[in-house]
């Protein structure tokens, strides 16, 4: 009887350790799993924001659709300078300025003369424009723009939900605005039932949104991340 009282303390014990071990780690293992895939979001939202600003500058408004901005990124061109050669205070000090040093080496190109390039001291001095696409010039040109859409997430086969509004600013300007969001329940829902449902109360009560996102069609707040 003594030695069964013994085990029975004893796997008591064992259970009560293990309870208060996993009553620590859980948090800490939900957090660290958490932070590492908000990170992958975090830079994918980073990458649409990109996207629809250019795209919106172009157009005078954002994309509406994935489909619209992949679209634009794959088929648009965008200016690219190539510089060489700064000018030095004392050409500065003389009234040379970018676009006079950029005009008079066009001039010498166009007439074979390099004689206003010497006198200035342009020898070293350029400014050309190429148009790159778009894809390669705001995301580079290794992204894959068919998995702009998707939660970076492995194991999550789901898109980001986007937006676009017109907002009356305080001064009565009309004002373009994108947002584009995912909710926790997209790329946390495999996880800690438990930490997730503390995480949505605790944004619940702040009045925050339960996830991450770029942007807002609500409110005006310049693009901004809700992470930032």
């Amino acid at each position: 009887m003594r030695v069964t009282l013994k085990v029975l303390l004893a796997a008591a014990v064992v259970l009560l350790a293990y309870m208060c071990y996993r009553s620590i780690m859980e948090p800490i293992e939900f957090d660290k799993e958490r932070t590492a895939r908000e990170s992958a979001i975090e830079k994918r939202l980073i990458d649409i924001r990109t996207a629809q600003i250019e795209y919106k500058n172009r157009n005078g408004r954002h994309a509406g659709s994935f489909e619209e901005l992949a679209k634009f990124l794959n088929e648009s061109k965008l200016p690219f300078v190539i510089k060489e050669g700064v000018l030095t205070d004392e050409q500065l000090e003389k009234g040379l300025t970018e676009k006079k040093a950029a005009e008079i080496v066009r001039r010498a190109r166009q007439t074979g003369n390099n004689d206003e390039v010497i006198r200035n001291g342009l020898q070293n001095f350029r400014r050309d424009t190429m148009w790159v696409s778009a894809k390669d010039t705001l995301l580079g040109r290794d992204f894959n723009v068919d998995s702009l859409a998707y939660i970076p997430v492995k194991g999550v086969n789901a898109k980001f939900q986007m937006d676009t509004a017109t907002l009356e600013s305080s001064s009565g300007y009309t004002v373009k605005v994108f947002e584009c969001r995912v909710p926790y329940d997209v790329y946390l829902g495999d996880l800690n039932k438990k930490e997730l449902a503390n995480l949505k109360d605790k944004m619940r009560k702040m009045n925050k949104y339960e996830g991450l996102k770029v942007g807002s069609v609500t409110e005006i707040n310049n693009n901004a991340g809700n992470w930032e």
